[in-house]
């Protein structure tokens, strides 16, 4: 009987995750720190903030539940005090525990403080298996602990199915309104981009929300773009799928990022990206061929997207995708690292 046990946050993420690979076993425990109003998965909460109690409490839990549970393979996602506890919890037990880093807890926590740093890196050193959604953070990974030898390359894949209808004038951007997107930027391009269009019948729409949203409404009114950008909020699947497919340009400009879900969901759905000058973007992206690098922020870089051939860069992004972006393609690598895991 094989038996999973995931250590996770509760947010999508994981939940996509569970779905792509909960087939392979016959059971699957999550413990992460709320259990979920959407998802129906055996679920454990447990604290997993950094206190001085938790290095006691929860690893104590996640030990009882380790023995009880009697799992195959131990999965952790985030490089970060989830795995912290959950790689104390399973070490005098002998069950292959496997890391998936997810950006943020291996590009940004590090560099916060000395004291992370070393978490990071003794999660990194401890894991059997780690996994990484780009090569460029693999390597990143590999900075922080020099003795690893092989990381997975591997994402959760897209669940995205364009619409079939006509590209319209639009720009979409989806990404959270925090100060890390630069969503402002988004909007100060676009400024400059309508101000040069012909025809000013170009939209921005901007979805997702955020501690910024109020901020960004009273900059798009105050560079009089309040006809031309769409504020749509929180959306569904069916509702983003339905602006991908309409969107001729897909625009997102973090300050740091690994493999973002939202470019290869783009990607699939025919946008052209516009994307910030990070490695993982760079991974997926050519830039002047299936999509535009942003290289300087206070340039009209959205009008950069119209000089390409829209029907090679949809078909070169269609290609990528169907090879390294569906759940299929990911599904099969992460199954067999299981498989050599388990040997079955």
């Amino acid at each position: 009987m094989r038996k999973l046990l995931l250590i996770s946050s509760n947010t999508i993420h994981t939940y996509k995750y569970l779905q792509l690979v909960e087939t392979y076993f016959d059971e699957v425990l999550l413990i992460t720190n709320e259990k979920s109003t959407v998802y129906d998965f055996p679920t454990v909460e447990l604290s997993f903030n950094l206190k001085i109690k938790n290095i006691f409490s929860t690893v104590k839990a996640i030990k009882k539940h380790i023995n009880q549970f009697q799992p195959t393979i131990i999965h952790i996602h985030q490089a970060n005090s989830y795995a912290f506890y959950g790689l104390l919890a399973s070490r005098k037990v002998k069950i292959p525990t496997v890391l998936t880093a997810w950006g943020s807890d291996v590009l940004v926590i590090p560099k916060s403080n000395f004291l992370l740093k070393k978490i990071v890196q003794f999660n990194l050193r401890t894991a059997d298996y780690l996994t990484s959604d780009s090569n460029f953070m693999a390597a990143e990974m590999k900075k922080l602990a020099p003795s690893i030898k092989e990381i997975l390359i591997s994402n959760f894949g897209i669940d995205v199915t364009p619409l079939a209808c006509e590209k319209e004038n639009i720009i979409y951007s989806n990404r959270l309104h925090k100060k890390l997107y630069r969503v402002d930027k988004i909007i100060e391009a676009f400024a400059l981009f309508n101000a040069n269009s012909e025809t000013n019948d170009w939209r921005l729409v901007i979805a997702a929300s955020g501690t910024g949203t109020e901020k960004l409404k009273n900059k798009a009114k105050s560079l009089g773009l309040a006809n031309n950008v769409d504020f749509v909020g929180w959306i569904q699947k069916e509702e983003n799928e339905q602006w991908y497919s309409k969107a001729k340009i897909w625009v997102s400009i973090p300050e740091s990022d690994a493999t973002s879900i939202s470019l290869l969901e783009a990607m699939a759905c025919g946008c052209i990206p516009v994307v910030s000058d990070l490695p993982a973007n760079c991974e997926w992206i050519q830039s002047g061929v299936n999509g535009i690098i942003v290289e300087d922020l206070q340039s009209d870089f959205i009008s950069k997207a119209l000089k390409l051939n829209h029907k090679v860069a949809i078909e070169i992004n269609k290609q990528r995708i169907e090879k390294d972006g569906t759940k299929e393609a990911n599904r099969t690598k992460f199954l067999q690292l299981y498989q050599t895991i388990v040997k079955v």
